[in-house]
């Protein structure tokens, strides 16, 4: 099944299937106040587990974690919808979600990961208005620097769909001092919707962001042509690229939704590459 790129920055045993479940040493999550339910698969040596972050005052934030050896950075990323990670089941994310149920191929690429649940005191989930208060931006700053404090790696937010409001709102409030960049997928980008990304204020960014968005998205919220747009209105951002792609099957359901081509359905992979990729060097 070949995916064919419409617009891109350029080139770039024994089989163990239990998983091991361990205690992981208290000073390895420092920021997730030591309650980690953990584990490490042993077919790729990676490490994942639930977290709970202490954000603000009496609010817990759980955030799914997973960690590849010599990872340049983390990538917390922000589900569509009204967020989170969907329930949690034998240990683990069950949200369909583009971003959620492509976790496992950000961490082969090389990445910690961090999936963003939903607030303790939000558990019916974020609306767009929520997504641009001070709360949910006080939310995501905490997490931030908690990973950052924890490993010591830099941190890309990652937002699909109306993850990108968080996102976008986010990379204008910290500046170039709390984050390494943004990735805006499928960005909400209709001008009648609380916090699309055009009506927010793009000058302020002044970190690199890269715009990915799938030609055949039919999404009436999230068009392709606005999404190009974008870039345009990056004027501070140091670094900027818009990707168009196309490809993918078994699209079904609600154009919107996850398992149509706005979630990248069947090239999930590749649409995880492309991201992966410029994260390592941004180009424009």
């Amino acid at each position: 099944m070949l995916k064919r790129l419409l617009r891109h920055p350029g080139p770039g045993g024994l089989l163990i299937a239990a998983l091991v479940v361990l205690l992981v040493p208290a000073a390895a999550w420092a920021g997730a106040d030591d309650r980690v339910d953990a584990r490490v698969d042993a077919r790729n040596n990676t490490s994942e587990g639930l977290a709970h972050f202490d954000t603000r005052p009496g609010v817990v934030m759980p955030v799914y974690r997973m960690h590849a050896p010599g990872a340049p950075a983390t990538l917390l990323l922000l589900s569509g919808g009204t967020g989170g990670m969907g329930r949690i089941e034998d240990g683990r994310p069950t949200s369909k979600n583009f971003l959620v149920r492509s976790r496992d191929d950000f961490v082969q690429a090389g990445f910690d990961v961090a999936v963003l649940g939903l607030p303790s005191d939000k558990k019916d989930g974020l609306s767009a208005s929520d997504r641009l208060g001070a709360e949910h931006l006080e939310d995501l700053r905490s997490v931030v620097r908690q990973l950052e404090a924890d490993t010591g790696l830099p941190v890309w937010l990652v937002g699909t769909s109306m993850g990108t409001v968080s996102a976008t709102a986010a990379a204008i409030a910290y500046g170039r001092e709390e984050l390494a960049g943004v990735v805006l997928t499928s960005s909400l980008t209709s001008r009648q919707k609380t916090g699309a990304v055009p009506t927010q204020n793009l000058a302020a960014i002044r970190i690199p962001v890269l715009v990915l968005h799938h030609a055949q998205d039919a999404c009436t919220s999230c068009m392709p042509s606005e999404a190009a747009k974008i870039v345009r209105w990056l004027d501070n951002a140091p670094v900027r690229k818009f990707i168009l792609v196309d490809g993918g099957e078994g699209a079904t359901g609600n154009p919107c939704g996850p398992l149509h081509h706005h979630g990248y359905i069947g090239m999930e992979p590749e649409a995880v590459r492309l991201v992966t990729d410029w994260i390592r060097h941004p180009v424009p």
